[in-house]
This record gives C-alpha cells, sequence and structure tokens, in this order.
C-alpha cells in the first residue's frame, strides 16, 4: 500500500525528492527534479555548498546559478529532515583506500542516517559508483536492520551516475540512465523516479549487473588510455609520432576508437573504480591482470612527464632543483573546474618535493586546496602574462582549456611540455616545445 501510494507520488510529481551529497552528481540531479516540478531537499555536509546554494550561486562553472533560482529548491545538513522525503538518492563519495581498496565510509554513514528515519513508502537509490553487491550485500542490510521489509515496506535501487561535466553533446537528459532495483516492485519504481527527468530508462536484472555496468564502462576506458600511454612512451623511442599514428588508426571507419594519450588519468570515476571490481575480484580467487596493468602504467605517467622536463632543462644546462615551473591547468580535463584526482596534482607534488618552484594557471580553478591525497597543496592560480611567461624555466600543458592564450604560450615561455598536443594541433609548435 504504501509504496503504491508512492508510484502514485512520482507520476504525479507529489512526491518529495531528496538528494544526499551535491556535488558533480549530486547537484545536477537536485535541479533537474526542480525543474521538472518536484520539490526537491539537497542534502550536504558541506555548509559552503549549502550556503551558496541558498543564495543562488553555483559553485559547479558549468551549472548556471540561475538554474538554483527555483523556489521548490531546498537544501540542508540536518539528517532527521530524511522522514520527510519520498525518493532519496545517494551521491557521496566512494574513494580508494590509502592501499588502494574500496572506502565505503560515506555510502556506510548515509546508509546508517537513512535508516534511522525510514519510513514506509519510501524508494532509496544508490548512484555511487561501486562494486557489484554494494546495494545488496552492504547498504540494505544496513536498511533491512529497521525490521521494514524491502520491496514491501521500503524500495531499493541502484542507478549508476553518468555524469560528463560540460559536455556539449549530453547531459542528464539525453543520457540513458541504467536501473536495477532488488524486487520487481523496487526496480518499477524506480524506473518511474528517472523517467521523470531522463529521456530513456534502461532496465537491467538486478543491482549487481546495473553495478558492473558503470565499472565495464570505466574500466574499457581505463585499460585503452593506459594503452596509448604505454604506446606514447614506446614510440617516442623508436622516433614515431603517436599522435600522428592515433589520426590514421582513426580513418578506419569500422573497429577503432581513437584513445589520446596524456598525463595520466583523472576524474572520480577512471582511476578509482576499476580497483573496486580488483578488489572485488579477490573474493573469487580471480586476479584482474589488465585492470591492475593498465593502472600501474596510467600511474606512471606523471612520472614519465616529469622525466621528459628534466631531461629537456638538462639540455638547457639546467637542473629541476630551483627551476620555476609553470603548471597551465590543475582541472582533471578542459573546460571544467573538477581536479579530483587530476594527474595535475601529483606533477605538482614531485615537482615541489624535488626541489623545484611551482605555480600554477587555470581560468577555471581560482584556487588549489582542499585534496584529500594532497593536503600540503594550497596554491592559487597566476594570471597568465608575458612576465610569468618569461620568469619560469618551463610550462608545462597538463590540461588543454579553450581559454588559454596558447599564442602567447608558445611565444614567450622558454620550454613548454605540451602533453595534450594541443600547441601543434593550433599550429603553434616552437624549438622550445617538447612533446610528454
Amino acid at each position: 500500500m504504501y509504496l503504491e501510494n508512492l508510484k502514485d507520488g512520482i507520476k504525479n510529481q507529489k512526491a518529495k525528492i531528496g538528494i544526499i551529497g551535491l556535488g558533480y552528481v549530486g547537484l545536477p540531479i537536485l535541479v533537474a527534479f526542480a525543474q521538472k516540478g518536484f520539490a526537491v531537499l539537497g542534502f550536504d555536509v558541506d555548509s559552503y555548498k549549502i550556503k551558496q546554494i541558498q543564495k543562488c550561486q553555483s559553485y559547479i562553472k558549468h551549472i548556471p546559478s540561475e538554474n538554483l533560482d527555483n523556489q521548490l529548491i531546498d537544501v540542508t545538513n540536518d539528517m532527521a529532515r530524511l522522514s520527510e522525503i519520498d525518493a532519496i538518492i545517494i551521491c557521496v563519495p566512494t574513494p580508494l583506500s590509502s592501499h588502494r581498496e574500496p572506502d565505503l565510509t560515506y555510502v556506510i554513514q548515509t546508509g546508517r542516517a537513512i535508516a534511522k528515519y525510514l519510513r514506509p513508502g519510501q524508494l532509496i537509490s544508490l548512484e555511487s559508483t561501486t562494486y557489484p553487491g554494494t546495494t545488496d550485500e552492504v547498504l540494505l542490510p544496513i536498511l533491512a536492520a529497521t525490521g521494514l521489509v524491502v520491496g514491501q515496506d521500503f524500495a531499493l535501487a541502484y542507478s549508476p551516475e553518468r555524469e560528463d561535466p560540460a559536455n556539449p553533446s549530453f547531459s542528464l537528459t539525453n543520457t540513458p540512465k541504467v536501473v536495477g532495483g532488488v524486487t520487481p516492485l523496487c526496480l518499477e519504481l524506480a524506473q518511474s523516479l528517472y523517467s521523470q527527468i531522463v529521456d530513456k530508462v534502461v532496465v537491467v536484472s538486478s543491482t549487481r549487473t546495473a553495478e558492473a555496468t558503470k565499472i565495464l564502462e570505466n574500466i574499457y576506458r581505463a585499460v585503452n588510455i593506459a594503452l596509448v600511454n604505454e604506446l606514447k612512451i614506446l614510440f617516442h623511442k623508436m622516433d614515431i609520432d603517436i599522435w600522428e599514428v592515433i589520426e590514421a588508426a582513426k580513418t578506419k571507419p569500422f573497429g577503432f576508437q581513437a584513445f589520446y594519450p596524456g598525463p595520466g588519468w583523472g576524474g572520480h570515476c577512471i582511476p578509482i573504480d576499476p580497483f573496486y571490481l580488483t578488489w572485488k575480484a579477490r573474493e573469487y580467487d580471480v586476479s584482474l591482470r589488465f585492470i591492475e596493468l593498465a593502472g600501474e602504467i596510467n600511474a606512471f605517467m606523471p612520472s614519465y612527464v616529469i622525466n621528459r622536463l628534466m631531461y629537456a632543462l638538462n639540455n638547457q644546462g639546467k637542473s629541476l632543483k630551483g627551476a620555476k615551473i609553470l603548471i597551465l591547468g590543475v582541472a582533471y580535463k578542459k573546460n571544467i573546474d573538477d581536479q579530483r584526482e587530476s594527474p595535475s596534482l601529483k606533477i605538482i607534488q614531485q615537482l615541489t618535493s624535488q626541489g623545484a618552484d611551482v605555480e600554477y594557471h587555470d581560468p577555471y580553478v581560482p584556487v588549489c586546496t582542499n585534496h584529500r591525497r594532497y593536503p600540503q597543496l594550497h596554491l592559487k592560480s597566476l594570471a597568465l602574462t608575458k612576465k610569468v611567461l618569461n620568469n619560469c624555466d618551463a610550462v608545462i600543458i597538463t590540461t588543454d582549456h579553450s581559454q588559454v592564450d596558447y599564442e602567447m604560450v608558445a611565444e614567450y615561455a622558454p620550454l613548454i611540455i605540451d602533453t595534450r598536443n594541443i600547441l601543434r594541433a593550433k599550429g603553434l609548435t616552437t624549438t622550445t616545445t617538447v612533446s610528454a
């Protein structure tokens, strides 16, 4: 009865939607449901995010502040208000531990908070990327300990996020949404919920299948990125241009998809998610060697970039220790402000530890600080000027933001390490440009 009422509430947009975790995944969902006419309540432990939303000011570059100007949007850090919510969507981080094992602390803490206020007639959907079995084996027991029965009193589902910040072609609305439920009714309710904000919902047989789908998507990318990064190192030694090879290979109209090398891997998904599966695989006495190898290769790339820098400086009679190095871009990809797992951070940390004087410029990231893995980083973006470029010993292009004046960089930087091939793409390569 309770879940039947919830079904009606979703269809007539009377259900109240709660989003736990208002980051790059949660905030767009909050906005999407509000724009469809649902009353929404966002939850976050970060008081800064709460205050910014209350002032209708977005803290994520690609989400306009005017999207927060909606009378249906409310935010809080009071988890007791979960009792008001009909459908709860969990969008909390799932990082790796220092031993490269899944850290489900935020999922477990959130599950316990929900359980404290769980009532009949609520739907809970987990979106945080994790290993297959998390919803059934970790979250469900926490909720079931209340005495309420899944599929009868409350519903539980898993729907992996597919957020690609600042993608001009695909947004939350037109990206198909995969959904798996613990029971058929759970699945039906979750499908109905997400159908309100996305054009297409892809139904799968279980939460495990939905969890595995997200893992596969990111493993596919991780392995292929590692492949081109490894070939970049080999082809450099063979005096073969990896970028030219890729451009030629992608003219094949079938059987090949272009991936591009870079200074490493970044973002919350690709550097982390594959290792959730390698960890789970050990439970079944399976070693996922492709994934582990991809991790080793991609994790090595920042060191490779620094080695190329050291070699280039040496050719100019300079050493890395005491050198002034300007990093162009600390976001993990172009035209966004997301720094999660950015290879730039590792490059900065390694350069600093070797005695270099490091600064950065990023038009999307005014301050580089508060990083879980690099708590010592406290830097502010420099204005990109002729003087700044003249005064440095080398520039490392780690993120190919569109808003950077690359003509000025090419003209005034004494040495350029280009990890993104952006200068050649713009016809700006110089005798002091080094591909890395």
